[in-house]
């Protein structure tokens, strides 16, 4: 074997070991970022007559995050998960506020459950777009610490969320998405009454 082959062997080896970490990176932040808005999802879910349906939708994305720390992924969570996504955004009312952030915030899920299928062109990072397409349609002002804008707040949690993961790991993310969750969900029942 040639030292130009080994040597062009091992490179292809360290890029795929790269993609492969930035994949499991971008799907954890994709995820941690529907979990996060599901606090305020979950809400309106429940305002609309939907809890069952994004109930299922929150145990595939729980079965998601659980198996980025290791865990199989089994298509008897996620493919009732996708199926109560696909369209419970148009199951949502059209004169309740928060349409837009409901219809919008589901798109992440879709990203997070398409990227576990093999050859999907679904992307991490689109996810993470919808997160902040959902927050910019939120329908009022929010008061969480010194934002009061919530898109605002969810550009700071993302970068935050990014950060945590690359110094603190897994544990660390979902610790802090389950605070950031309670704060969307505080911030829809402020909305809801």
């Amino acid at each position: 074997m040639s030292t130009e082959h080994t040597w062009k062997t091992d490179e292809r080896r360290k890029e795929e070991t790269v993609e492969k970490t930035f994949d499991t990176t971008g799907e954890a932040l994709c995820c941690a970022a529907s979990v996060r808005l599901g606090g305020a999802l979950r809400v309106l879910a429940a305002r609309a007559g939907l809890s069952d349906r994004y109930d299922t939708v929150m145990a595939g994305m729980e079965h998601l995050a659980a198996s980025l720390d290791g865990g199989e992924l089994d298509d008897a969570v996620l493919g009732p998960a996708f199926g109560a996504n696909w369209n419970l955004g148009t199951r949502y009312p059209d004169d309740l506020s928060g349409v837009e952030f409901f219809r919008t915030g589901l798109k992440i899920v879709f990203v997070a459950l398409v990227h576990t299928r093999p050859g999907q062109q679904a992307e991490p990072a689109q996810g993470l777009e919808f997160a902040l397409e959902a927050a910019e349609a939120w329908p009022t002002d929010v008061r969480i610490g010194s934002f009061t804008r919530l898109a605002d707040f969810e550009l700071a949690c993302q970068q935050e969320a990014e950060a945590r993961l690359r110094t603190d790991g897994l544990a660390a993310l979902w610790k802090l998405t389950e605070g950031r969750c309670e704060q969307y969900r505080r911030v829809a029942e402020l909305l809801v009454g």
